[in-house]
């Protein structure tokens, strides 16, 4: 079994990893877009062009036989046209609103994620079907990705752009962006005991493998 993971960049790795690690037996192939790395600010139809030829190619020259797509900002802006271009099963990543509303007890949750997810119709939909009392506040995380790739965490900056969140009462962190996972444990470290860290790659795990046992 060929189990493709394609994401923007380097954050697609964790989940890659992850799957590998739970699923030992499947072949897992990574892919990213270096050239147009990052997809943070595109626009929908920038990422189809961009996006729509990688999966082609996992399909036809990898063998893919189901792809997860770790980048929250396609999932949330254009997986369901991928749908309909790319001939196997796409699993997508999302913000992690519903279990955050459902986690917190201040009310106020904090959504850190790419400026093009934000923009989406899908997550505004989350917030609104699964959020509409909590205060849900989304800090600049704009230039985050970038930071990741070039592996040149920032502290100090994580901690000011997280603080005016924990100070509001922000009791949940949600993880939007794969890159987030691998500074995962610095925001874990400036959260403390105020706040649950969110990101989804356990729930994509039980949702690939629901997916594999309907193909076999």
């Amino acid at each position: 079994m060929n189990i493709g993971v394609f994401d923007s960049g380097v954050g697609g790795l964790s989940v890659a990893q992850a799957i590998e690690k739970a699923m030992p037996e499947a072949t897992v192939i990574f892919r990213t877009d270096p050239e147009h790395f990052p997809y943070s600010s595109r626009t929908p139809a920038e990422l189809i062009g961009f996006v729509v030829p990688v999966l082609e190619s996992m399909v036809v020259n990898d063998g893919c036989e189901v792809i997860v797509i770790a980048c929250n900002t396609v999932s949330t802006t254009i997986v369901n046209t991928l749908r309909k271009l790319i001939s196997v099963p796409l699993i997508a990543m999302e913000p992690m609103v519903k279990p955050a509303a459902g986690l917190t007890k201040s009310g106020v949750i904090a959504v850190c994620a790419t400026p093009t997810t934000l923009a989406s119709e899908r997550y505004q939909w989350l917030k609104s079907s699964y959020a509409p009392n909590a205060v849900v506040i989304e800090p600049d995380c704009s230039d985050w990705s970038a930071m990741i790739e070039r592996n040149e965490v920032d502290r100090g900056m994580l901690t000011s752009r997280l603080a005016a969140s924990l100070d509001a009462g922000a009791d949940v962190i949600v993880l939007g962006c794969t890159h987030y996972h691998w500074i995962e444990d610095e925001i874990r470290a400036i959260a403390g005991d105020r706040a649950i860290v969110l990101q989804p790659e356990q729930a994509v795990m039980e949702q690939l493998k629901r997916v594999l046992g309907q193909l076999t």
